[in-house]
């Protein structure tokens, strides 16, 4: 915090972290970490990954969809610290930190789980800290994706603006039609 004296006056800089995921979809596990980060930091940007990819079964959502289901999210929870920020993958390694910055503001830590995004940062001497693992036994984006394939229940592992949006954009429809090849389709 800071200290104010009549001579000089001294103030806290803001404290921003960044996340990274491609959120296919944002699910509960994915609200969870954002709190527990907005808990030790003053703001978080929240990088979308893979921001040029979708349309297929693992990546079945646009960025911009993706923004919508993370702020319609963030301000149903009346969290409005937060930056969003579209990022293409670069397919050099040694690129990529560079890449991040040149799209982002400038941030101060950086949590993920990932070994090579762990990496890329840490050679770039920034504080990188890991993520705890919420309820990774079911929010996860591969077994919720498989659960619409499948007809099974998924709106209880996404944050209601999320079903809403995957609801407005029929993605349950999408993501089935992208599940099949062309030999699942009779004439």
């Amino acid at each position: 915090m800071g200290r104010y004296t009549s001579s000089s006056m001294e103030t806290r800089s803001e404290k921003r972290a960044f996340l990274i995921g491609r959120f296919q979809p944002f699910h509960k596990g994915h609200l969870e970490i954002v709190k527990r980060i907005l808990s030790e930091n003053d703001s978080i940007i929240i990088g979308i990954g893979s921001a040029q990819y979708s349309h297929t079964v693992i990546n079945p959502f646009t960025a911009g969809e993706r923004h919508l289901m993370i702020s319609r999210t963030l301000e149903k929870e009346h969290i409005y610290n937060y930056y969003l920020v579209p990022i293409e993958d670069v397919n050099a390694n040694s690129l990529w930190v560079s890449h991040v910055e040149a799209l982002t503001p400038k941030f101060d830590i950086v949590y993920t789980n990932n070994p090579l995004v762990r990496r890329l940062f840490m050679e770039r001497r920034y504080e990188v800290r890991s993520l705890p693992m919420v309820n990774r036994k079911e929010w996860t984006g591969t077994k919720i994706r498989e659960k619409m394939i499948a007809g099974q229940p998924w709106e209880e592992d996404v944050p209601d603006p999320v079903v809403e949006v995957i609801h407005e954009i029929d993605g349950i429809s999408r993501i089935r039609q992208l599940s099949t090849t062309d030999e699942d389709i009779t004439q």
